[in-house]
């Protein structure tokens, strides 16, 4: 799948999307792949879609253009995606970007994949190789503290994750979203 078929262009906007959100390490990226296969939806990974933009890897975006400027190049991809029968994997810190939240929730249901922050710590490993944006000086309890609010905000489903697999993950979103 191209950017430009999925960027804005489209004539319509579609509201049978799938957007996954929460933190780094959540799984939205590998459990989106197998939902999107299971479902019979297209698959799409918004950090990619920026990198693919900018031609440059997460971690060098940041790097070049600040945590500012890396968010306003995350709101403009991630608020001009146009799709439909997909499954949208996000960027954990997209819910710094109100623009693009407001727009991901209009063209899908928004789906937030719960962890504990225990959990997080221990999935990742080199933060800074995977382009987290960190302010100054934040630890990863912090952001964790910081983010969690915001991606129950912009939720319409909150699915515990807690002691899943990818595949009983898979299962728990689809029971949570067709309730």
């Amino acid at each position: 799948m191209t950017l430009n078929y999925i960027m804005k262009g489209r004539d319509r906007l579609m509201k049978n999307n799938i957007v996954l959100i929460g933190m780094p390490g959540a799984g939205k990226s590998t459990v989106g792949v197998i939902l999107a296969k299971v479902i019979g939806y297209n698959f799409i990974d918004s950090d990619l879609l920026i990198q693919e933009q900018e031609k440059a890897l997460l971690r060098e975006i940041i790097a070049r253009d600040g945590l500012e400027g890396f968010l306003t190049i995350e709101n403009q991809v991630n608020r001009d995606i146009e799709c439909d029968n997909t499954v949208i994997a996000t960027g954990g810190s997209v819910v710094y970007c109100q623009e693009a939240m407001e727009h991901l929730r209009e063209i899908g249901k928004v789906v937030y994949i719960k962890l504990s922050y225990e959990t997080i710590k221990k999935r990742l490993g080199n933060i800074k190789q995977r382009g987290v944006v960190f302010q100054d000086g934040q630890t990863l309890k912090s952001l964790y503290n910081e983010r969690s609010p915001l991606y129950e905000k912009y939720a319409h489903v909150i699915v515990d994750g807690e002691g899943l697999d990818i595949e009983s993950l898979m299962e728990q979103i689809l029971k949570d979203i067709n309730r």
